[in-house]
């Protein structure tokens, strides 16, 4: 099985939710998508996974959410995933893709549904 997680190593949760899938004895890719953000195009595809909307996956207490305006009604949804490619700091994490499927990690112990 392929597992792959969107990792910020400087988060708790996405630390838990990577030991956690160690311990299952699962070596998933590690994305530090700080540093790699996922495309337009890979983030569209995460979002469809969780079932999640832009803002759904959005951490709107980051000051760069307040910063770009993204809390506007009008914005559509190219705009507020264009935001996220450009400030990767705004994706929530950790996301971990398993099976065809996604989860957030938050808790870690909801990304065991996917595996």
């Amino acid at each position: 099985m392929t597992v792959t997680i969107y990792h910020n190593p400087r988060c708790s949760k996405s630390r838990a939710t990577l030991e956690l899938l160690r311990r299952r004895g699962l070596e998933p890719t590690v994305i530090e998508y700080l540093k790699t953000p996922p495309s337009a195009s890979e983030l569209e595809t995460i979002l469809g996974l969780l079932g999640l909307e832009p803002r759904g996956l959005m951490r709107k207490g980051e000051p760069a959410y307040k910063d770009a305006g993204l809390a506007d009604p009008t914005l559509d949804r190219a705009a507020l995933i264009a935001a996220m490619v450009q400030h990767p700091i705004l994706i929530e994490r950790p996301i971990v893709l398993a099976n065809g499927r996604a989860a957030l990690g938050r808790p870690p112990e909801n990304v065991l549904a996917i595996l």
